[in-house]
């Protein structure tokens, strides 16, 4: 075996760890992949030779290719990430390729509200929050990928993860179609079917992914008469941006029972669609606890 064909396999010994990073920094399979394989191409240009603790160093270029992407995308005004409904129904990333002790940090470090209020953080913040609170980078190789002091890089983390606790998102370019949304579950809550009839277009449809599988439900009357549907006094709406609409996702007990994305044209709801399917919001929201 070559000294390339060697530094190959174990780049993809660690290719799983890699894509797990940048699709929880930047929340998209394909820019994950695209940020791996610019890691890769960067190692093949350096050499491991003089590289004595890889995973240290892919993790640290890794990081920062994903900072160099949240940060162009800035440049653009695009948001950062979104959940996406498509991905509900494709394995999450790495899949079985990350060892059961990998998967294990994943599950028990990565909060609901990352998902929900990520947009919310600077690329710094969002980088230094991932990479420590998820996958347990210490803050000096942090401050590396970032080009900030350690204590630097902490304030960072500190910074993101209160804002992810306090669940505010950052304000969008939705903002008229999300006080829509707003006012559908203020009526919903209060059993208000008139209310929910006036932000709702006559001919709404709802597509829905349930355990019992897929099923659609057309008209406002319909749908206003299911109101009590989302009035459970112990369920919790955080807002997101849901397939590039305003949508939300929703919580029982700090578990995420639905996921719902909203099309709004005219001051009206004309499409929403769900999730429900515990197996389906577990591919994109991993299990968290207040």
């Amino acid at each position: 075996m070559t000294e390339e064909e060697q530094l190959a396999a174990r780049f993809e010994d660690q290719r799983p760890y890699l894509h797990a990073i940048a699709f929880r920094v930047l929340g998209s399979h394909a820019d994950a992949d695209d940020a791996v394989q610019e890691a890769w191409l960067r190692l093949v240009r350096n050499g491991g030779g003089d590289i004595e603790d890889l995973r240290g160093w892919l993790t640290t270029v890794t990081g920062r290719i994903c900072l160099d992407v949240l940060r162009r995308r800035g440049t653009r005004g695009e948001q950062p990430l979104e959940l996406d409904i498509g991905a509900l129904q494709r394995e999450p990333a790495g899949g079985a390729r990350l060892d059961p002790e990998e998967e294990a940090v994943l599950a028990e470090s990565v909060g609901l509200a990352l998902y929900v209020v990520m947009d919310a953080l600077t690329p710094a913040e969002r980088v230094s929050f991932v990479l420590h609170d998820v996958f347990e980078v210490p803050f000096d190789a942090i401050a590396a990928v970032l080009g900030r002091s350690t204590a630097a890089s902490k304030m960072l983390a500190s910074r993101a993860r209160g804002r992810l606790r306090s669940g505010t998102p950052s304000p969008d370019s939705h903002a008229a179609a999300r006080e829509v949304v707003e006012a559908f579950f203020a009526a919903a809550g209060r059993g208000d079917v008139a209310g929910l009839l006036s932000v709702l277009a006559p001919d709404v449809e709802v597509h829905a992914q349930g355990l019992e599988g897929e099923f659609v439900v057309r008209g406002a009357e319909r749908l206003a008469a299911r109101a009590t549907t989302f009035a459970r006094p112990d369920a919790r709406v955080h807002p997101a941006l849901v397939g590039g609409v305003p949508g939300v996702l929703i919580t029982v007990d700090g578990r995420p029972t639905t996921v719902m994305a909203f099309t709004v044209a005219g001051g009206v709801v004309t499409a929403i669609r769900t999730v429900t399917d515990p197996a389906r919001l577990e591919q994109v929201v991993p299990s968290w606890v207040a």
